[in-house]
């Protein structure tokens, strides 16, 4: 996956968020629908932090393309 594939994947999902943040103004999310929310953070953060790798390792030097995206766990309990 290159950088544009990951910044596609990174729309698609936002928009999927919008979509269901929007479809429920002043009402709440179903069980399947927050656990869905839930769902799509976690794989922006995934998303976000491969990009991030990426740049690293081409703006050190190295193949970018040996970036991995991490373990769902280790991405979420990075400080924001």
């Amino acid at each position: 996956m290159d950088d544009a594939d990951i910044l596609a994947r990174i729309h698609a999902l936002v928009d999927e968020e919008h979509s269901l943040e929007e479809a429920h103004v002043g009402q709440g999310l179903d069980d399947t629908e927050q656990s869905r929310l839930q769902e799509i953070e976690v794989a922006l953060d995934q998303c976000w932090d491969l990009l991030r790798q990426r740049r690293a390792r081409r703006s050190a030097g190295l193949d970018p393309d040996e970036a991995e995206a991490r373990d769902p766990g280790i991405v979420e309990s990075y400080r924001q």
